[in-house]
């Protein structure tokens, strides 16, 4: 009897506990269908998102090698350096569903596009979850489930796996954890997981089947990788670089901007509006930029009443959200002395005119001249870890290099106190700029100005020979946006690209003496008058002794 009870009251318990948590059950999937049932209106960021090739604006050639790369018959590995804002996420989604049409491209219809963001792929050090690589659940962990009962390890796959014959995208992959980098690149070698468990036994038969194949065999994980991120080449490991194409997606130019901007205020229903969308292009450098700026615009003028985007509107929007000018830089109107425009790159791709302004006085002695230096890093560290090195900026290296070659043709820096800046607020670094100082210590120094219109880069050794530098497209392109005419860049930099460039010549040089002739022109003719041979000024193969040095410009004619 009293047996008989005790089951009574335990299947009594179980039945009323059964029927509380259908009750709640029923209570938590109304509430589920009454938030889907609430539904705002669609933000224009989603709107405006690219859903074709077309649809990306100022990326052709960066599109044409993403396709090359992802739509052949042995798809590679990617990595995209570029500013945000200008489509590389989009681009990655669109080309994969290119990649599906192409009969040759081993993509099914159903492969699929993982994203990931890297700055949230966090991981637990004892491998309990990991959404990138996958982790193992073991018994011993809170939520096992039926499976931890019984004493299963539990498998969990990541993305790697998700994306298997597929793209894996991973967003800002140079902030990814050490510990993932190094594992996501044995996965990419071996096209596979391996978990582990101290929980796992081969010869234990309460595990399941599957689960033995999984931890014997491996998680499939053959997959495409295209990794985007804002960073310089030289942030990203090595061992990842090697192993991907690298394409670079380019900054947008102001056409470009407002062309982004007239199909956001189209898609608002908006009549277009001009002079909005020029204020806008003075202050988006990206289309995210510019099509957040459009809406919150619009709804200023919703609000308001209207049906049109004023200037006003953009402006309003500018003040209210502190947004700085986009950078425009301009070569100048005028020539003035000691000042010349030089070329350098900042972040991936990215290229800009670098003024450089130079002002010379007699020095108090000959040859005690003061050499000041201002808007340049006075020293950097290589390396990391337990080893750091530290060296004088490579900046300030050039314009010592400069002096030296200077004064092998004549004309001694250290009879000046000179004065090098290089305006912008930003510190300069880098050896690129070092054929722009000479001309422009020589144009302070002869009072000359050099042509406005002129910009070059390039690195001057000691013997006076201009090296190769990096970045030299991108330097061109800015160039060729500020107005440039022509640009001199060193002759190992020269691609044939640049013979056929509308608007701009691009000269390649050899020597300092070359630069100086394009830079001065006057003074190359006046040279070749007075019989130097093809202002040929520097001969390294032949010994000071017997060629002495003449006086700048002053070397005599054969008949005087």
């Amino acid at each position: 009897m009293i047996i008989g009870l005790y089951f009574w009251n335990l299947l009594r318990n179980q039945q009323s506990n059964k029927t509380a948590v259908d009750r709640e059950s029923k209570k938590e999937m109304e509430k589920l269908r009454k938030l889907r049932s609430i539904q705002l209106t669609q933000p224009l960021a989603e709107k405006t998102r690219p859903q074709s090739m077309k649809d990306i604006i100022g990326q052709k050639e960066g599109l044409k090698a993403l396709k090359a790369a992802l739509c052949g018959p042995n798809p590679q590995h990617v990595l995209i350096y570029g500013p945000p804002g200008v489509g590389k996420t989009a681009a990655a989604r669109v080309v994969l569903e290119q990649a599906k049409q192409h009969a040759s491209s081993p993509f099914l219809q159903d492969a699929k596009f993982v994203e990931i963001d890297a700055t949230t792929a966090r991981f637990d050090e004892r491998g309990i979850a990991d959404p990138l690589i996958g982790s193992v659940h073991d018994p011993i962990y809170q939520g096992a489930g039926a499976l931890g009962v019984a004493g299963v390890p539990q498998p969990k796959q990541g993305a790697v796996t998700k994306a298997h014959g597929g793209v894996l995208f991973i967003d800002e992959i140079g902030e990814l954890h050490p510990v993932q980098m190094n594992k996501l690149l044995k996965v990419l070698e071996d096209r596979k997981v391996f978990l582990e468990s101290s929980y796992y036994h081969e010869e234990d038969t309460n595990i399941p089947r599957y689960i033995h194949d999984i931890f014997q065999n491996g998680l499939p994980a053959d997959f495409r990788l295209v990794g985007a991120t804002t960073r310089t080449p030289d942030e990203i490991p090595p061992a990842i670089r090697s192993r991907c194409m690298e394409i670079y997606f380019k900054p947008l130019l102001p056409d470009e901007i407002a062309e982004i901007a007239q199909s956001a205020i189209a898609k608002l229903g908006m009549p277009e509006s001009p002079e909005a969308v020029r204020v806008v292009v003075n202050y988006a450098s990206n289309g995210r930029e510019a099509v957040n700026m459009i809406q919150l615009a619009a709804g200023l003028a919703i609000t308001e009443g209207r049906d049109r985007l004023r200037a006003e509107d953009i402006e309003w929007v500018v003040n209210s959200s502190q947004i700085s000018p986009r950078p425009q830089k301009k070569v100048p109107k005028e020539q003035k002395i000691g000042y010349i425009n030089g070329l350098a790159v900042h972040g991936p791709n990215i290229g800009t005119l670098l003024e450089i302004e130079v002002t010379s006085m007699s020095a108090e002695k000959p040859g005690a001249g003061k050499l000041t230096i201002t808007g340049a890093v006075d020293e950097e560290e290589m390396g990391g870890g337990a080893r750091t090195l530290r060296r004088k900026s490579m900046a300030r290296s050039s314009v010592e290099n400069v002096c030296t070659v200077l004064r092998q043709i004549g004309l001694n820096p250290f009879h000046y106190d000179i004065h090098l800046n290089f305006p912008g607020g930003v510190p300069i670094d880098g050896p690129s700029a070092g054929i722009a100082i000479a001309c422009a210590i020589t144009s302070s120094i002869r009072r000359v100005p050099v042509h406005p219109r002129l910009a070059m880069t390039g690195e001057v050794s000691i013997h006076g020979r201009v090296k190769p530098v990096g970045g030299v497209v991108a330097k061109v392109e800015a160039a060729l946006q500020a107005g440039v005419e022509k640009v001199l860049i060193p002759r190992d930099n020269w691609q044939e690209m640049f013979a056929g460039l509308q608007g701009i010549e691009v000269i390649p040089v050899d020597t300092v003496e070359e630069v100086i002739c394009h830079a001065f022109p006057e003074w190359a003719e006046s040279i070749s008058e007075r019989g130097e041979s093809e202002g040929n000024w520097i001969d390294p193969s032949i010994e000071p002794a017997v060629q002495p040095i003449l006086p700048f410009m002053q070397a005599r004619s054969t008949s005087e």
